[in-house]
């Protein structure tokens, strides 16, 4: 499926696994998306706004307003915007307050805004991915027509080897096109 023309709203969350944001934008450009980056607070520790906006060729968004000129970031526009929101990673954290509609920061008011698919790539320890609570957690996103792109098994951060590292961003692309094809 061309990608030529879709809008993605790509989220990304304060994962380890946020390196691959950056490769997963740039591919989804080169595939012709246009992709906006909405990041967390706690993302910006993992990978800079500049390498986002590099990639993305778009400004990248944290907060509500630019505190330097005031400009408001709307959540409801964004929403508006985008053909698909991608979390990607998706933390436990921000996978527990999509579940459950709490919305304190720009990621969260634009999902509980968007009009369109959502779609979430799990990022996360063994330990916390196969907790019973993060388990429910993607259950209830799932029942509420989130596509969940399962993440891979492999060495993770903690050194641990099982579940949670994030799909590779070829694997989440592909995902993105069944989804954008209504496969």
């Amino acid at each position: 499926m061309d990608m030529t023309g879709k809008h993605i709203l790509l989220g990304v969350t304060g994962s380890i696994a946020a390196y691959k944001a950056a490769v997963l934008a740039r591919g989804l450009v080169k595939e012709g998306a246009e992709v906006r980056v909405v990041m967390t607070p706690l993302a910006k520790q993992f990978i800079t706004p500049l390498t986002m906006a590099t990639v993305s060729k778009n400004p990248i968004l944290v907060e509500f307003f630019d505190p330097e000129n005031g400009a408001w970031n709307s959540h409801v526009s964004l929403g508006e915007w985008a053909d698909l929101l991608l979390v990607a990673p998706a933390t436990a954290n921000t996978i527990a307050k999509m579940a459950h509609g709490i919305a304190d920061n720009l990621l969260l008011t634009c999902y509980l805004s968007a009009r369109c698919p959502v779609a979430v790539a799990p990022a996360m320890d063994l330990d916390m991915y196969a907790h019973p609570a993060t388990q429910d957690n993607m259950a209830r996103l799932a029942s509420l027509g989130v596509h969940i792109l399962e993440p891979g098994t492999g060495e993770l951060a903690s050194g641990l080897v099982g579940k949670g590292r994030m799909a590779e961003p070829e694997e989440i692309i592909a995902g993105v096109r069944g989804i954008l094809s209504g496969e």
